[in-house]
């Protein structure tokens, strides 16, 4: 491809709204482009990345017998008010009407659409087991897009689901796309880990998020260096520390704690620790109101605790229900005394004494509160975060946090689809019975973002040769000079027949504006006939990732780079 021919306006400046360097650099080498807040449109060197990336993920899909489909992004409500989702999955659900008033969405997931599409036609045991994917756009309207592709509402993602006849089967489905999404990720050169993760909004009983290390990542890992337990921040699970406390029980008392709401400002005053602050937060659920009682340093994990309720639908309750049901504003609830909601206690306080808690009534605190004595909890169990100095449940060794990218999930979902949509088949005595279900995503465009998140320097990305939008960046310094050019035209037309995937630098440009754009972009090898080096019969060749440039002979130059195109292949496949 000649640059003179191509569509890449690149910007020399940081875009203002652009806080993460895959953000900044795919805007400004030219890649994509903001339509509206978190829609992006793809140019043409942007849009090489991605089908680089689908083009993999399309190769380890199918030598695992996946099949591809092409699913409608416009779904009908009655789909999924088949399985209740309609009502469950929330704002980011993008709901509408069409002229006959009847009831869409776009598609930000397709469990209903798939199961639908084979519940009348799939029938035997013996077509099965089934794996159908597709590589397909989605929209998700999320609340606060941000940091380009890595959260954007509009997204290319590669969703496949198997349909199998039992659990033994599904569990052979789940492995598969789990070591083809090894392989994937490897190829695209991602450095990554598989930890268990909740399964939210999808459903289903099993799960595991594909997460590339990143400093600039939104998810927490956590990780046990000992024993190799990883999982989210939402999934992790700790030991909890064995209390012994000796302490006699204090007589209950209340204290005027003026304006004082946060977890620092009451203990700070009156002279206690956080850990022995317990926050009493009130909560809504589909179900009713429900209080979870933590310990002051920690945080709730929402999701652990909408799984121990049995609840779909878990977000703090507005400030005019916490007074109405505890008669105090935020910041003063308590459970002594507090009626007509259930008590939820993290399995952190049990055996702890004469803690600090609310008082229920604006500017109060209780002292010297005790459970069993002066209130009594309905329901105990795992409902915080993990936090640094906590212990593996497995091991005991301290847990490791770092921050990562996920660009892949994989779900057992078990029977939840099948059964709720009417999707069965005959078993080999003829008995009716519901599949065994799957799901696995990718998000392609994440994929790519992620991989600047973890291959670039200050001047620009470092693609890995897998997913580069080309191979190799062809730059003659001086476009003007007929002998540079003559060179420039014959590599180009020997490397284009020998399979190298390169980009011609053709303008009338000056050689610092072209290596300044060569790095932006990030190609993985460069080329570059200057003056100096076309009088000696030079060319030089330089990796993107390192600073050595190679002089080397122009006639030796199409098998050198061939050579390292080669080697770098390699390191990605390994």
């Amino acid at each position: 491809m000649r640059l003179t021919r191509y569509y890449m306006p690149t910007l020399r400046e940081k875009p203002a709204e652009a806080e993460i360097f895959s953000h900044q650099f795919m805007l400004r080498g030219g890649m994509i482009r903001k339509l509206a807040s978190g829609i992006y449109s793809f140019l043409p060197l942007g849009y090489r990345v991605i089908r680089k990336v689908e083009g993999i993920v399309r190769e380890e899909m199918n030598a695992k017998g996946a099949l591809e489909v092409f699913l409608p992004v416009v779904q009908p409500a009655e789909l999924w008010r088949e399985t209740g989702r309609w009502d469950r999955f929330g704002k980011e659900l993008l709901r509408f009407k069409d002229r006959g008033e009847r009831e869409f969405c776009l598609g930000p997931t397709h469990e209903e659409v798939i199961t639908d599409l084979v519940r009348n036609e799939l029938r035997s045991y013996r077509q099965l087991p089934l794996n159908l994917y597709q590589i397909h756009i989605k929209f998700r309207d999320e609340i606060r897009p941000r940091f380009g592709l890595m959260r954007a509402r509009e997204f290319i993602m590669k969703d496949a689901y198997s349909f199998d006849a039992d659990e033994e089967g599904l569990n052979r489905s789940y492995q598969d796309m789990y070591d083809a999404y090894s392989q994937i990720f490897r190829r695209c050169g991602l450095r990554f880990t598989a930890v268990e993760a909740e399964t939210g909004a999808i459903g289903g009983d099993v799960s595991h998020e594909f997460m590339v290390w990143a400093e600039a990542g939104e998810d927490v890992i956590v990780r046990c260096p000992q024993c190799g337990y990883t999982a989210n921040i939402e999934k992790a699970t700790f030991r909890p520390l064995l209390k012994d406390d000796q302490d006699q029980e204090g007589p209950l008392e209340k204290i005027h704690t003026p304006r004082m709401r946060t977890v620092e400002e009451v203990t700070g005053f009156i002279g206690v620790s956080p850990s022995r602050l317990v926050k009493t937060l009130i909560y809504q659920t589909e179900v009713g109101f429900v209080a979870l009682m933590i310990p002051g340093d920690r945080e709730v994990n929402e999701a652990k605790a909408a799984r121990l309720l049995g609840v779909s639908e878990l977000r703090l309750a507005a400030f005019d229900d916490v007074e109405e049901i505890s008669g105090a504003p935020v910041g003063f609830a308590g459970p002594i005394g507090l009626k007509g909601v259930r008590l939820v206690a993290d399995r952190t306080l049990e055996g702890m004494k004469n803690v600090v808690v609310g008082a229920n009534e604006e500017d109060y605190h209780y002292v010297n509160a005790n459970p069993g004595r002066d209130f009594s909890w309905d329901m105990v169990g795992d409902i915080v975060k993990a936090k640094p100095g906590d212990l593996c449940s497995l091991c005991g060794v301290p847990l490791e946090f770092s921050r990562g990218i996920e660009v892949g999930h994989v779900f057992k979902l078990g029977t939840k689809y099948s059964e709720a949509m009417g999707a069965f088949f005959l078993d080999r005595d003829g008995v009716e019975r519901p599949f065994f279900m799957g799901c696995y995503g990718i998000g392609v465009t994440r994929t790519a973002a992620a991989a600047i998140e973890q291959h670039h320097d200050e001047r620009g990305i470092i693609w890995p040769i897998s997913i580069a939008p080309f191979e190799c960046y062809l730059l003659p310094t001086n476009w003007g000079r007929s002998d540079i050019k003559e060179v420039a035209e014959a590599l180009y037309r020997e490397l284009l027949e020998r399979g190298v995937d390169v980009l011609l630098d053709d303008r009338e440009e000056r050689a610092g504006v072209k290596f300044n754009d060569a790095d932006l972009i990030g190609v993985p090898l460069r080329v570059t006939i200057g003056e100096r080096g076309i009088r000696k019969g030079m060319c030089e060749l330089k990796l993107r990732r390192g600073k050595d440039v190679r002089e080397v002979p122009i006639r030796d130059a199409i098998g050198e780079v061939v050579s390292a195109k080669e080697a770098l292949f390699k390191e990605v496949e390994c």
